[in-house]
């Protein structure tokens, strides 16, 4: 039995995920970093078990009926775990966060403004106090009656919904109402109302121009369509909307990122009239400070707020000293180009995630581990420094800090050092390693001291000479100031600079419509779908296949099962055709409700997880039934199709991206946002060689291990090899120092950047004089 005062955690027999009965000891109140390559199992280790267990034992120690109100991440699968205190989280959240919340909301130092203004602003001769919730754009009390604290008006006008008056409303004038069945429906209404639906645009009379585009009349009517030869078609009751109304509808209530961007094309957005963009009422924006209202100093970098936070009286004085520690951190991380009105959408997944680290650091905790999800995601070099002394404050303060980490950087800066693989899923879920950072270099298994030790730059890539160029700009749009860039054809382009220096506005100016692109592909890490339903298999077309293979065996014909039989969507009984288990609906589990409790996931107890009805199950091909070809690695898949050319193709591009230990059938909600991103790159690459494509990626090594940056980079030479253009925004140098020409923004985020520092060939950035990248390239060139 280990005493109470143990300095380790000790971990026994952990067997979440991939890990296979993990025993670790870890030393309390250090810095340490687990490493391995994606997919090995440290984020099993570190979040799936550590943080899960510890959050558990807490749980344990609240009131029923309160724990339903909070997330839980269910218990681990693990034997014990001895000195473990308790424990904070600080993961990348996928989670969008909504416009109205902003950096102040985020750190809360908001809050801590609004009561600088309601305490110690100077308010005007004769007006009475106003509670700090009237100084939120986000309360009844504050925010301005004509935008709703938005800021912002959308409009539009004919010229935007009727791009070509020369068309009749029968050949499409209307661009902004939907396409297919739903804009046949308001064209057959239109012409049942009466309107000439086949005359040019222009020849209608303007009244009646008015009334199609901006009525807010819906008036009902009873349509008799045109019968087509082959099919009967039923008199209706439709009902009008107007474009302008169809377009706002959609702008404020679809959930559709896609239709919500086809809307906003119709659509003028100008600051409000009544607050001028400030989003609070009138009698609010009379109070200021410092000659200042609270949307100005909203609006400043944090930097310059600080410097204009000065104290008169005592209470001003407290206040502005409290707000002033609070917004230290946050600086330090690198982040003080932010200002506290920067819309939280807008932020990167590792910008987000440091302003809550900035908000840890304020919180005066100590005894707890803390337990990262690579902090140094979307930081440039320069800024990993502040990151590591960042920790360092953590630790010092009486805290053990459990890192998941890449950046070799931050691994080199570690106290202790936890290695697990060697390989990622079957063939990881091992504690290669437990101790300190020197000694791993003799752990010849290890894919990290490959890389950690070995610091030689690789051999010089022969720079590649453009066959044209795409010239975007001059480009005006948040901290970018009428700034002009070059992108070279069929070679690899790196955008750099640091966090908040403008690469990412930079490349979304990059778009089909410029002359020399062709085609043009985004590689985001957004999720590749919000469901367990959506999976690997499903999303990369590969699921076809596999059904189609099944539908053709033997006794899949006898019985007349077709192709949506070994799908998991068709619902099941013998009418309909569906092979699916009708207990958990396809899902393979069933949502178990429990008094004061949240509610948890369970196996089916019909099909055990299977997905499929018995008799689906039947239906076998070499041997494996349909769920349990689904359960096969990539790896193990390649070998099972190897001769069924559709599924190879497929399989072999997801080998190419290292994702050979993903489960064909793993859910999408599993998959980080790397995984995410190299399973739509995979997606791509089978589709053969088209004509000339653009490759965007912005971060494409974020969450990969410097092994798979390798494999990563190689499929993207190669694109680039048969005649296609990268461009990718990134912060790890080896890449940079890979590339044909580099485009450095800076100097400095925010305000302080927005500009071109250096473009060339990376040997020339790396001497540029004023640059924050160039001397963290030198340091890799070979």
């Amino acid at each position: 039995m280990h005493s109470p005062h143990d300095p380790y955690v000790r971990v026994r027999g952990a067997r979440e995920h991939n890990l296979k009965g993990v025993d670790v000891d870890i030393p309390r109140d250090v810095l340490a970093v687990f490493t391995g390559v994606s997919g090995s199992g440290k984020s099993s280790l570190a979040f799936g078990t550590v943080y899960a267990e510890a959050q558990r034992r807490y749980f344990e120690s609240v009131a029923p009926y309160a724990r339903r109100l909070i997330h839980q991440v269910g218990a681990p699968k693990v034997g014990e775990i001895t000195g473990l205190p308790p424990a904070v989280s600080l993961q990348q959240r996928r989670s969008s966060p909504t416009s109205r919340s902003s950096v102040g909301t985020v750190t809360h130092l908001s809050n801590s403004l609004r009561m600088l203004f309601s305490r110690a602003g100077d308010y005007p001769p004769g007006a009475e106090r106003l509670d700090s919730d009237a100084f939120s754009p986000n309360t009844a009390a504050g925010a301005c009656p004509e935008c709703h604290g938005l800021g912002e008006v959308h409009r539009t006008t004919e010229e935007l919904l009727v791009p070509d008056p020369s068309l009749s409303v029968r050949e499409g004038a209307i661009a902004a109402w939907p396409g297919a069945w739903q804009g046949k429906n308001l064209r057959d209404i239109l012409d049942t109302l009466g309107y000439d639906v086949d005359r040019p645009w222009r020849e209608l009379p303007a009244e009646q121009r008015e009334w199609i585009l901006f009525t807010d009349e819906q008036p009902v009517v009873t349509v008799h369509p045109v019968r087509d030869a082959d099919r009967i078609q039923r008199p209706y009751q439709g009902t009008y909307m107007s474009a302008h109304r169809y377009v706002m509808k959609t702008f404020s209530e679809t959930r559709s990122a896609t239709l919500r961007a086809k809307a906003e094309r119709f659509l003028t957005g100008a600051p409000c009239p009544v607050c001028d963009g400030s989003r609070l009422r009138r009698e609010v924006l009379a109070v200021t400070f410092g000659g200042r209202t609270i949307a100005e100093l909203a609006a400043l970098p944090l930097t310059d707020l600080v410097s204009v936070l000065h104290g008169g009286s005592e209470a001003a004085r407290v206040l502005t000293e409290d707000l002033k520690s609070r917004i230290a951190p946050v600086v330090e991380l690198g982040l003080g180009y932010l200002s506290l009105d920067r819309a939280a959408p807008t932020l990167s997944a590792g910008e987000l995630q440091r302003l809550r680290l900035a908000t840890q650091l304020r919180s005066g905790l100590f005894g707890v581990v803390y337990v990262l999800d690579e902090p140094s995601a979307g930081l440039h070099p320069a800024d990993t420094e502040a990151l590591l002394t960042v920790l360092d404050r953590l630790k010092a303060a009486g805290n053990s800090v459990f890192v998941v980490e890449h950046h070799l950087e931050v691994v080199r800066g570690a106290d202790w050092l936890v290695d697990v693989g060697p390989g990622a899923g079957e063939h990881g879920g091992r504690v290669l390693y437990s101790g300190p950072v020197a000694e791993l270099a003799s752990v010849a298994e290890s894919a990290t001291a490959r890389h950690l030790f070995d610091e030689a730059p690789g051999p010089a890539r022969e720079v590649r000479k453009p066959r044209g160029w795409l010239t975007v700009g001059p480009v005006t749009r948040h901290n970018l100031r009428g700034v002009t860039a070059r992108f070279p054809l069929g070679a690899f382009t790196a955008v750099t600079g640091v966090s908040g220096s403008g690469k990412s506005t930079l490349i979304g100016e990059l778009t089909e419509d410029l002359d020399g692109v062709g085609r043009l592909v985004r590689v985001d890490q957004r999720p590749i779908g919000r469901t367990p339903r959506s999976n690997l298999a499903t999303y990369t077309g590969l699921f076809d296949v596999v059904r189609k293979v099944f539908a053709a065996t033997g006794t899949a014909r006898e019985r007349g099962y077709g192709v949506g039989r070994f799908s998991f969507n068709v619902a099941g009984g013998a009418s309909s055709g569906g092979g699916r288990c009708e207990t958990c609906q396809g899902e393979g589990f069933v949502s178990v409700e429990l008094l004061f409790l949240p509610s948890t996931y369970a196996p089916c107890p019909e099909c055990g997880g299977a997905r499929y009805n018995p008799d689906t199950l039947r239906v076998v091909y070499r041997g494996r039934n349909i769920a349990e070809v689904l359960d096969l690695t990539v790896e193990e898949a390649a070998a099972f199709f190897a001769d069924t050319p559709a599924a190879a193709r497929s399989l072999g591009s997801l080998l190419d991206v290292g994702l050979g230990y993903l489960r064909l059938g793993q859910p999408a909600t599993e998959l980080s946002g790397g995984e995410a991103q190299r399973i739509k790159l995979a997606s791509e690459l089978q589709r053969g060689r088209r004509a000339h494509t653009l490759y965007l990626l912005d971060e494409p090594t974020t969450g990969l291990h410097p092994a798979d940056v390798e494999v990563l980079m190689d499929r993207l030479h190669g694109l680039v090899d048969a005649g296609h253009t990268v461009v990718v925004v990134e912060h790890d140098m080896t890449v940079v120092a890979e590339a044909d020409w580099v485009i450095d923004l800076g100097p400095g985020g925010g305000e302080r950047g927005g500009r071109v520092v250096a473009s060339g060939p990376p040997r020339r950035v790396a001497r540029a004089q004023d640059s924050a990248t160039a001397p963290y390239l030198a340091r890799v060139m070979p």
